[in-house]
């Protein structure tokens, strides 16, 4: 039986109940990037570790400098580099495919509901790249870093919360998933139009034809992982070979997937590959990106330069004040001038804590400082460190404000969870049901008949355990 979807007045609530749909692709997409996630922390330790033991720090530096590839096609790339265009082509496919799902499947298709997080997001980006540039411009620094800070690693902040066990309500998982998907989007913007210095038009136009002849593919219905993944290396060879970076030909590729369903479709063709590559995305590309992007030094004059130097102290302030000023008040400017309401089972409080924990900007903060301060070593490391430190500071700041709301979030989730009625339904989302009303009035009534059976027993019991009682009473000595 399809479940109903929230009613009207829940629609308009600011972080209400998600539709059953939503529900679930949430909760499928949140466990695999949660255990992608611990993977990409245990990856980044495992960095800092290897790049901070004298004995083998000279080995991780050979490691991520080995180049591999053919020359002859301009793809002589360090692992380091591979990591960065190869291996994060795959992440931001799988955001691409779930940008598009969630415009026309998901609950940003409602306008009133792509708002909110589409306002938060923006403003989310938009302040820690005002903080950072007046930290550079007081501290006579650099402003080329100034979208070091506007991204949000779902997958990191994911594994936060599963390292403290802290559960969220579904609301605010999604609201949190959403701002990273959008977040993404604009990230993948910035570096097509700040990053891109030189442009091959020819391997340009190459792509563009090979992304021409991949829609073409999908909207003929041609099928087959054999024509698609060889076409999808050309294309990303091409945009590489370019000068735009190559991840954008993943996110291209991912929003042109249908992610409708037709009739007798279990799945959209979006949504299939999205299940397929998503494990190999979370558990593999980004885990290895982290494992040969974020080893860096992290010396105690290393670690005093990233709250000395302007573009280091730039981007901890913009990740740990930025991100959290900016969410939480574009949040709220989105509830003062749309007039929704706050859930009545949250609070304001809760959606600081949620702003907070989106100032982990790991993997494409990572990236994006690689991109700014290309011709700088030194500082692309001391940038580095600034993201690891401000991302901890956040992710602190975030678990002690979501430790203190944990018992109140784990009844929310309860709730959620709850099915009395045992019908894959969650008992939340039917209460306008009749028929669900019905299945509840006969549980319960076969549970009171089954408790007036038992308190029967239980009387005959006490009746003759007395009456033994007496007899051995009047039983002379």
């Amino acid at each position: 039986m399809a479940a109903p979807s929230p009613t009207d007045h829940q629609s308009r609530k600011l972080l209400g109940l998600l539709s059953l749909p939503e529900r679930r692709f949430v909760a499928d997409a949140l466990r695999t990037e949660t255990v992608g996630g611990v993977l990409l922390l245990v990856a980044a330790i495992a960095a800092l570790v290897w790049a901070n033991i004298p004995a083998i720090s000279e080995s991780y530096a050979e490691v991520r400098s080995f180049h591999i590839g053919p020359a002859s096609l301009g793809l002589d790339l360090s692992l380091q580099h591979w990591a960065a265009d190869g291996l994060l082509a795959i992440f931001f496919f799988v955001a691409g495919i779930e940008l598009k799902r969630e415009l026309v499947a998901g609950d940003l298709r409602d306008a009133r509901a792509a708002a909110l997080p589409v306002i938060a997001a923006l403003c989310g980006m938009a302040v820690p790249a005002v903080v950072y540039v007046l930290v550079n411009i007081v501290g006579n620094g650099s402003t080329d870093g100034w979208a070091v800070p506007t991204a949000t690693d779902i997958a990191f902040a994911l594994a936060v919360l599963a390292v403290i066990g802290t559960s969220l309500p579904s609301a605010l998982r999604a609201f949190l998933l959403t701002l990273a998907v959008v977040d993404d989007l604009f990230a993948i913007m910035i570096i097509a139009v700040f990053f891109t210095s030189e442009i091959d038009f020819l391997a340009l136009g190459g792509a563009f034809v090979g992304l021409a002849l991949f829609w073409f593919l999908l909207r003929t219905g041609v099928r087959g992982w054999y024509v698609y993944v060889p076409l999808a290396l050309v294309i990303w060879g091409l945009m590489y070979n370019s000068g735009v970076h190559a991840t954008i030909a993943g996110v291209a590729m991912g929003l042109m997937l249908r992610c409708t369903r037709q009739d007798g479709e279990r799945q959209s063709p979006g949504e299939h590959i999205e299940h397929v590559v998503r494990p190999i995305s979370a558990g593999l590309a980004v885990p290895l990106f982290a494992l040969l992007s974020a080893g860096v030094s992290l010396s105690d004059e290393a670690i005093a330069q990233v709250f000395t130097r302007p573009e280091t102290l730039g981007v901890v302030l913009g990740l740990v004040v930025g991100k959290t000023v900016g969410i939480f008040g574009g949040t709220w400017l989105a509830a003062r001038f749309t007039k929704a309401e706050l859930n009545e089972d949250l609070a304001w409080p809760d959606v600081l804590a949620v702003a907070s924990l989106a100032g982990i900007g790991f993997t494409v903060s990572l990236l994006i400082g690689e991109l700014a301060f290309a011709g700088d070593a030194v500082l692309t490391d001391e940038v580095k460190a600034a993201v690891l430190i401000g991302s901890l500071i956040a992710a602190v700041i975030a678990c002690v404000m979501l430790k203190l709301r944990n018992r109140r979030y784990k009844a929310l989730t309860e709730a959620e969870e709850r099915d009395e009625d045992h019908d894959g339904i969650p008992d939340i989302y039917e209460q306008r049901n009749p028929a669900y009303h019905l299945r509840m009035a006969r549980i319960y009534e076969e549970r009171a008949a089954e408790h007036r059976r038992k308190a029967e027993e239980a009387a005959a019991a006490a009746l003759q355990t007395a009456a033994g009682s007496t007899n051995d009473g009047d039983r002379p000595a």
